[in-house]
């Protein structure tokens, strides 16, 4: 087992993921000023939309919009430099990269699956063909200077195939690194279904056979509340970048009952704990949680948000009390 970092990187909000199953349509402004917020907070990469069909997924038919707002943002823009942040997007296909490269984007993001059932599902095509048309949106991008991240969805279990075999993701990782230029891909456990042995298994296998630690991230969904260990697993083999959600939000609306992502206050607590540096401020990304599940209607599902926002309010609470004069910090027994 390699020894992890001692430096690693929460990464990537995948607010696609819990924009694109709400009920709803989420306000664009709603979705800019969580972006702004995590952003602010110190997260490295913040994935902002999806330039997916609006026919398909009327929930992110405002992706050009949230860029726009992005890109007019002096304040966000003065973040971005200061931080180095990174906001890519995702395009299955060429329309959809034309879009956002219309739009200002400024890194993509492509995503296949390591099982033909999956991607025919999600995708609306084989894995092969799914790749055939990610190659041609990573050539373009490459024309275009601009970087290129990828995912493998279904990396250790498929909600139709079951346990997925290693092999079959590092295939497809490979190919995404090697024939598409992809800087790093993300494994996903998509569904949430894997235990911290299976992940370990995983990245084992696809570091030693198929694509280098250094470009390789996780994916891990929470659905059977292994996700913060599974990241730990995943560090143990040596992983330094970690996608996670802010409170816990999202899913897959091709995979029924899956949870959202592991929740990035749950990760930043874990790496606090490990005494492992990330650059961001837990308590912000908290409070940009609360509010964003606030517009939602929905509670957050990090433990280590609601514990975090529960300390604030008492020492706001304990401020208000001792506050009231000379014997103001006094209280009986």
């Amino acid at each position: 087992m390699e020894k992890a970092s001692s430096s690693l990187i929460p990464s990537h909000l995948p607010s696609l993921a819990f924009f694109s199953i709400s009920p709803f349509q989420v306000p664009t402004d709603v979705k800019f000023a969580l972006i702004h917020a995590l952003a602010a907070a110190g997260l490295p990469s913040v994935e902002a939309t999806s330039f997916v069909s609006p026919k398909w997924v009327p929930q992110l038919s405002d992706a050009a919009a949230v860029l726009d707002r992005m890109n007019s943002s002096i304040s966000l823009r003065e973040i971005a430099s200061r931080n180095k942040t990174r906001f890519p997007v995702l395009t299955p296909n060429m329309k959809g990269f034309e879009r956002a490269l219309e739009a200002g984007a400024t890194e993509f993001a492509i995503f296949a699956a390591a099982t033909e059932s999956f991607s025919k599902k999600n995708l609306n095509a084989s894995v092969e063909e799914a790749l055939s048309r990610f190659a041609e949106v990573a050539a373009a991008a490459r024309d275009a200077n601009i970087p290129v991240r990828g995912y493998v969805s279904v990396a250790a279990g498929c909600p139709y195939e079951g346990k997925v075999d290693p092999r079959a993701a590092g295939r497809v990782a490979r190919r995404l690194v090697e024939e598409m230029g992809c800087y790093e891909v993300s494994l996903g456990d998509t569904i949430g279904v894997a235990t911290p042995a299976q992940i370990s298994e995983l990245f084992k296998v696809v570091k030693n056979d198929f694509v280098p630690v250094s470009q390789l991230a996780s994916h891990c969904h929470d659905t059977y509340g292994q996700g913060v260990a599974n990241v730990l697993a995943a560090m143990g083999e040596g992983v330094a970048t970690h996608d996670a959600s802010v409170a816990g939000l999202g899913g897959c609306p091709f995979a029924p009952g899956a949870a959202g992502n592991v929740a990035t206050e749950d990760v930043l607590y874990l790496l606090d704990g490990l005494g492992i540096g990330h650059g961001c401020d837990l308590g912000a990304v908290a409070v940009a949680g609360q509010a964003v599940c606030k517009a939602l209607g929905r509670e957050t599902r990090s433990r280590a948000g609601r514990a975090v926002l529960a300390a604030r309010e008492r020492r706001r609470r304990q401020e208000e009390e001792g506050g009231g004069g000379e014997e103001g910090g006094k209280t009986s027994a």
